[in-house]
């Protein structure tokens, strides 16, 4: 090969930017401004819901992995500090029959904490067959996710996302969009009228809030937690 060609290839690979690694940012999503919600070593940044420091039992870190620890008396994790327009990203698998979700626009102050990106084993837990307002990546009991989304099996990392940019919200999975609407809309309004948290006043409403894993008792892993603020 060529002086010139081993030169051109070496250039090539110089500029070719590499996915993260686990609980990483690359130098691109630092630019960005990305940061790191979970670092894989410990839960700086986080807190126990409704607490000040954190919950005695119901997770635990792992090679990089932060898990919770099913049928003992945890609780949820917030983060510490409050979003209001952001984009958020993780990367997460369930047991088989598994249930948990991260909400946004958390309050302490409500009942309910805020709206939830529900991640689920749609088959098998009893919730997904109570139809697409329970099941993975739906706005729990309010809006179903589309049809076709690319939700992978239990036991299989899936990557999701949620955008927050004023009163408009999009749920991702795996690559897709796969569930955009807006807080103000008739459509949202219309499905908490319809749901458990209609009487929930200021529920689906956008504001600056903390960012929560629940804990509903079963196995789920989350890695590479990370988070920027969309100005």
């Amino acid at each position: 090969m060529k002086l010139t060609s081993i030169l051109t290839l070496a250039a090539a690979l110089a500029t070719f930017s590499l996915p993260a690694a686990d609980n990483q940012l690359t130098a691109g999503e630092k630019a960005a401004g990305w940061k790191l919600l979970f670092n894989g070593k410990n839960l700086d940044g986080w807190r126990g819901y409704m607490m000040k420091g954190l919950p005695e039992a119901g997770w635990e870190i792992n090679g990089g992995l932060l898990k919770t620890v099913p049928k003992v008396k945890g609780k949820e994790l917030i983060t510490v500090e409050k979003f209001g327009d952001f984009e958020l990203s993780w990367e997460w698998k369930i047991a088989e029959a598994g249930n948990n979700g991260i909400k946004y626009f958390v309050s302490e102050s409500r009942k309910a904490p805020g709206p939830e990106y529900q991640m689920l084993d749609d088959a098998k837990h009893p919730d997904g067959g109570r139809g697409p307002i329970h099941q993975t990546a739906s706005f729990y009991d309010v809006l179903p996710p589309a049809a076709d989304k690319p939700l992978k099996a239990p036991g299989e990392w899936n990557s999701s996302r949620i955008i927050a940019k004023g009163n408009h919200v999009e749920h991702w999975l795996n690559g897709k969009n796969v569930l955009t609407f807006e807080l103000d809309s008739a459509e949202v309004k219309d499905g908490i009228a319809k749901s458990k948290f209609k009487s929930i006043p200021d529920f689906g409403t956008h504001l600056e809030g903390h960012i929560m894993l629940t804990y509903h008792n079963d196995e789920c892993w989350y890695r590479s937690i990370k988070l920027r603020e969309l100005k």
